[in-house]
């Protein structure tokens, strides 16, 4: 028992419930952190792989800091070129120097010198169809991209090296703006002290290397920021060359089509935009199948490109583009040089403006010439033959209608025979000798001794000229002696009214090379040219006085309305008498009619003319005319090889009169401008031989008439 009953001891449970006195809150235990794994060695796969990542993770880090970089300075530099980019207008027309267009007689252009401009066009004002060909043909996504395609480089890289060329070889993969750029030059303009020309300017900037590449890609870009889309298309569509001397699409249609680049349709669109690729060679005027192949696959890719629906593409592939008629022809390309090598150099080969010449040329000729020269070597010359020909075809006043300075009838830039060859003339000299005697009293009845000759010349020796034939002919008139070109009586006349008078009437005629000073100048033994003596036949059609040949009528600045030059030609001072000049074409008649040149004889139609052939028939020649007009052949081999079986009474006469056949079409006959000579009084018949008686009586009897006579008129009051 306790000692104390009234108080109860607590129960060992109470103490288990009781509420728990207020405690502070235990501070928080941090987590025990796991025990370290013990470090395991990599191995080497292991610092492969970290090797790996630290150079990943380092390139790419340099990459996006340079790209950074790179992509700053290309912004800046497409800036710069931004804002040195003059206006668009300024850039459509790049050329350094200007062209010359050349026009015949009757207004029709016929040839063109230097690169043409036909004038600015713009993509909103040339034809839909030729933009849309350019367009789908060189830059289909030309409006959705910022003037560079790296889809398109590598494309034309990965063809580049397939076809086991370099990677920046042959296909570029440009779009339309680089294309642009690299026609800028990239802004470097052309400077005569650094370029020789502008053709080797041209060619330092197509140059294409690396470096160029990344220059061009950032003026393109420059380009896209400066100008809209349309503006970089202008200037591109006015700056291509298309061939032919073609600069941008307006000239190109004019040149080929004879219409603007606004009127151009489809098929002449896809033929135009088809240059782009090659214009020199794809051009229609070198090879017009090759061209208008071309012009197909360009129109298909209208076709794929939504430009063209399939009926459109259809009507385009079967009516292909052709040339127009002053393209097909080709013709003057002699004369046109001609033409741009008399004219004045500033305004011709070195201009720097857009010319127009007006000409005296005829087309209708020119093909006659041209046609006619073809028709004798291909059915009279043995094929293969190396022989040339020339012919000149010309109005009385000097005029040149025709000109062919050899077989290749295009002839631009090419030797003229016509003009640059100088050959010894031979027969076609004589009619010079005759002129100077008619001019002197001869008349062509006169007679000449043709016989055994042999002249002394100082420091020379002895000169026995012979006939062609051997022979001799003893007293024969003049014209005989030259329509049967003589030559022994040719030398006589020469001896007898003077070598120097002879020389001073030639080159009064025209005939500027130097003469021979010996005997042998009445027989064609100088060098003359084909024009040259033809301008000297002239002189004799148009009644004795000299003409310069001349081709040039009018030249004048495109867009001028007054010409700044004029005809420097045409007749000139008086040579011979107009009866010495219509006595000689007399004789000149004969020589056709019955002498050497019966084979230049045209029917129902007065000719006159003059063979000639020099030593070993090096040389084979016939000028003659008709009322109308002149025409001159020469017909030999540029070494000087002799012609075979060849004269100036052959083929060169067939040649003349095939082109003067074909020239006097429709042309109604007329006259020569001749005298024939009143025919030769006979000799008074010999009288019976009389003695001195009947001498004196007949004497006598006359006297004693007119002594009558006298007195009778004195008793009539006469004063006679």
């Amino acid at each position: 028992m306790s000692k104390h009953p009234s108080k109860r001891a607590p129960l060992v449970a109470d103490k288990r419930y009781s509420k728990p006195k207020a405690q502070k809150p235990a501070a928080k235990r941090k987590p025990a952190r796991k025990p370290k794994a013990p470090k395991r060695s990599r191995g080497p796969i292991g610092w492969l792989i970290a090797l790996v990542r630290w150079i990943a993770w380092s390139i790419w880090a340099l990459t996006w800091r340079a790209s950074a970089v790179v992509a700053l300075i290309v912004l800046g530099g497409a800036i710069y070129f931004a804002a040195t980019l003059p206006p668009m207008t300024e850039l459509v027309d790049g050329r350094a120097r200007g062209s010359v267009t050349l026009s015949d007689r009757d207004g029709r252009t016929f040839a063109w010198r230097g690169d043409q401009f036909g004038g600015m066009v713009t993509a909103a004002s040339v034809s839909p169809h030729l933009k849309n060909a350019v367009v789908a043909t060189e830059d289909k996504r030309f409006y959705r991209h910022l003037g560079i395609s790296p889809r398109g480089v590598a494309s034309a890289v990965r063809i580049n090296l397939r076809e086991g060329r370099g990677p920046l070889s042959g296909n570029g993969g440009s779009t339309i703006t680089q294309q642009t750029a690299k026609l800028l030059c990239l802004g470097v303009p052309y400077d005569q002290t650094i370029w020789d020309s502008e053709r080797a300017y041209e060619q330092d900037c197509r140059r294409t290397t690396l470096w160029r590449k990344v220059k061009e890609a950032v003026y393109s870009l420059g380009m896209e920021l400066k100008y809209s889309k349309d503006e970089i298309l202008t200037v591109y569509l006015n700056r291509a060359y298309l061939g032919a001397g073609s600069r941008g699409f307006e000239a190109a249609a004019q040149r080929y089509f004879n219409k603007s680049a606004t009127d151009v349709g489809p098929a002449e669109a896809a033929m135009l935009a088809g240059l782009l690729k090659a214009p020199s060679t794809l051009a229609p005027t070198n090879n017009l199948q090759r061209s208008q192949n071309r012009a197909n696959l360009v129109i298909g890719l209208m076709e794929d490109q939504g430009y063209l629906t399939a009926a459109q593409a259809e009507a385009a592939r079967t009516n292909p583009a052709g040339l127009s008629p002053a393209a097909k022809r080709k013709a003057g390309g002699y004369f046109a040089d001609w033409v741009m090598d008399s004219g004045p150099e500033f305004f011709t080969r070195n201009t720097t403006e857009d010319v127009l010449i007006r000409t005296t040329l005829d087309q209708s000729m020119q093909k006659a010439a041209e046609d006619a020269l073809q028709f004798v070597f291909e059915t009279k010359v043995r094929e293969g033959s190396k022989a040339q020909a020339a012919i000149i075809v010309m109005s009385a006043d000097g005029a040149v209608r025709a000109m062919v300075g050899g077989r290749s009838t295009d002839g631009t830039g090419a030797f003229n025979r016509a003009t640059q060859a100088k050959r010894q003339s031979g027969s076609t000299f004589k009619p010079f000798v005759y002129a100077t005697a008619l001019e002197l009293g001869y008349m062509p009845n006169d007679r000449v001794e043709d016989a055994p000759l042999c002249i002394t010349t100082p420091g020379s020796g002895e000169w026995c000229p012979k006939n062609y034939k051997d022979e001799f002919r003893g007293s024969v008139t003049l014209t005989e002696a030259f329509k049967d070109s003589l030559n022994i009586p040719a030398v006589k006349v020469s001896e007898g009214v003077g070598r120097d008078m002879v020389r001073r009437i030639a080159t009064d005629f025209g005939i500027t090379s130097d003469l021979a000073a010996g005997p042998a100048l009445a027989l064609g033994a100088s060098e003359s040219t084909l024009i040259e003596m033809t301008g000297a036949y002239a002189g004799i059609l148009n009644g004795g006085s000299a003409v310069t040949p001349y081709g040039l009528v009018e030249l004048r600045i495109q867009g001028d309305s007054e010409p700044l030059m004029e005809a420097v030609g045409g007749i000139g001072d008086r040579v011979i008498a107009p009866e010495a000049a219509a006595a000689l074409t007399y004789m000149m008649y004969e020589t056709v009619e019955n002498g050497t040149g019966r084979r230049a004889k045209l029917d129902g139609r007065e000719v006159a003319g003059k063979t000639g052939t020099t030593q070993a028939a090096r040389d084979a020649w016939f000028i003659g005319f008709s009322g109308d007009y002149v025409a001159g052949v020469w017909m030999g081999y540029d070494d000087n090889t002799p012609l075979r079986g060849v004269t100036g009474s052959g083929l060169p006469a067939d040649i003349w009169r095939e082109t003067m056949m074909r020239v006097h079409q429709g042309v109604p006959p007329t006259p020569l401008p001749m005298i024939r000579p009143r025919a030769a009084e006979p000799a008074p018949a010999p009288q019976p031989q009389q003695n001195l008686e009947d001498l004196v009586e007949d004497a006598g009897n006359t006297a004693e008439r007119i002594l009558i006579d006298v007195l009778t008129n004195i008793l009539r009051g006469g004063n006679n």
